[in-house]
């Protein structure tokens, strides 16, 4: 009933998983009771979910060349909040602290990040510089990331050039023995 008193379009929830719920909420008839098995079915969903997710993980491994950089990309943004996150919760109640606010710990943890740091901002209490320490050395280890894929970028059209060049020469030997069998042997070589 709970979710019935939450849901922000109650006619719509009545009619896909409400009444449902309705009837297994009535305790006294043992008969609507199995509307419980209804609440599995939310389960089964969310492991469809769960499977989903394995896909996508397992394109994302095979592609892994042309997802580096979305992956680099994602995870900079993901140390970035929980950095922030977590120095706020460290920073805000201290005294003497000079991060204070939502912005101040994204500006911290950005400077940071990028091995910036310029000083307008710091972690005072001993949790917050552990946060520090490992935000500096995910920094580090990102923009290393991304400065291999730019360079690897900027080196691939060379190899494709490379293996286009080996294809050629390989299908000039080709013919080149082609016509050498068809002429024969020659002055018994």
């Amino acid at each position: 009933m709970n979710n019935f008193f939450r849901a922000p379009r109650k006619v719509h929830y009545l009619l896909t998983w409400g009444w449902v719920d309705l009837l297994s909420s009535i305790p006294t008839i043992d008969a609507f009771r199995w509307g419980r098995a209804a609440r599995v079915m939310r389960i089964l969903r969310v492991l469809r979910a769960v499977k989903s997710a394995r896909l996508i993980a397992h394109f994302v491994v095979m592609r892994r060349a042309e997802s580096a950089f979305l992956a680099a990309t994602l995870l900079s943004l993901l140390l970035i909040v929980c950095s922030s996150i977590a120095i706020l919760q460290f920073e805000a109640s201290v005294a003497g602290s000079n991060i204070r606010t939502a912005q101040d710990a994204m500006w911290w943890a950005v400077s940071t990040m990028t091995t910036v740091g310029y000083g307008d901002t710091y972690p005072t209490t001993a949790e917050g510089r552990l946060v520090a320490v490992f935000l500096m050395a995910a920094g580090v280890g990102v923009f290393g990331t991304v400065s291999g894929l730019v360079a690897s970028w900027f080196l691939s059209p060379a190899a494709q050039e490379t293996d286009s060049d080996l294809t050629e020469v390989k299908e000039l030997l080709r013919e080149i023995r082609d016509r050498r069998d068809l002429k024969g042997p020659q002055n018994g070589i």
